[in-house]
């Protein structure tokens, strides 16, 4: 639930402050790759008000993450809506497993700037394929930083086809 729903997203947040019985649990310790998280979703059945308006809704649902990623303290608070239901530590699986997605998508937007295009019919697609082609073969040739990558074909036409004509080394794909 993001925060442009601001009604919605002020009646779910609500749910979670002060003192608030909240039947639902599960915790998460996570690291490695630079990070040292504990995650913590917390869950109760949507109220009546929401439910009635989000038709199919069950839960509402918060996930807090905090801890520190690269050694610099990281916190993030989410909201979500849900007719899924499982137990709290399935639920917080899904949340996370949605969340390393996100991941790909947020450096599909910061590095290429894919939300600001306005491609319509099958020229969207076509520039989705091609921008996965691009990140799939940086990674593949071996670069971690994807904006490391871009500078160093982004005007070598000759390092950009080799890539292409690049087969891949055992193991990596």
């Amino acid at each position: 639930m993001k925060a442009n729903q601001k009604t919605l997203h002020r009646q779910i947040r609500s749910q979670f402050q002060g003192k608030r019985h909240i039947p639902f649990v599960a915790d998460v310790h996570e690291v490695g790759h630079g990070r040292d998280i504990t995650w913590r979703l917390r869950a109760k059945a949507a109220p009546e008000h929401i439910s009635e308006a989000w038709i199919g809704t069950s839960w509402i649902v918060e996930v807090a993450a905090s801890g520190t990623r690269d050694g610099k303290p990281f916190q993030a608070t989410h909201l979500f809506l849900t007719s899924l239901r499982t137990t709290p530590e399935a639920l917080l699986q899904l949340v996370r497993d949605r969340w390393s997605i996100e991941g790909w998508h947020w450096i599909r937007d910061t590095q290429l700037d894919e939300d600001a295009h306005r491609y319509r019919g099958n020229g969207a697609g076509v520039m989705a394929t091609l921008r996965t082609a691009a990140l799939n073969l940086l990674r593949l040739t071996g670069f971690r930083s994807i904006r490391a990558g871009i500078q160093a074909v982004m005007h070598d036409m000759t390092a950009l086809l080799a890539m292409v004509q690049r087969r891949p080394q055992p193991g990596t794909g």
